[in-house]
């Protein structure tokens, strides 16, 4: 485990609810090409704060790593519409960018 990984990890301890680490532990293993640890703490991001829409970009982008090409869709249409409903602008096109490239 890295040392990038144990200190989120040890942050995470105090407050087990924080997106912050969560989304952070996730990119950690995405990065480490560890796909499934990655995408269950994207969930777990996911489940604590919906609205944190990277979660379902970063998510998806590991699936489509894994040939999972329709999960992958049907997790960048979940943060579609949560990036819709948050407003958040620059999420929703990036979103909408790579599900362009899946559906095309």
């Amino acid at each position: 485990m890295t040392d990038r990984i144990s200190q989120l990890r040890n942050m995470l301890e105090s407050e087990p609810d924080d997106a912050f680490c969560l989304y952070g532990i996730a990119m950690e293993y995405a990065k480490a090409g560890q796909t499934d640890r990655a995408i269950a703490h994207f969930d777990r991001t996911i489940e604590v704060q919906a609205d944190y829409c990277y979660a379902y970009y970063h998510k998806a982008r590991c699936l489509l790593d894994d040939d999972r090409t329709e999960e992958a869709r049907s997790t960048l249409e979940a943060g579609l519409d949560q990036a819709r409903e948050s407003g958040d602008i620059h999420a929703e096109g990036e979103i909408e960018a790579l599900l362009g490239e899946i559906l095309s």
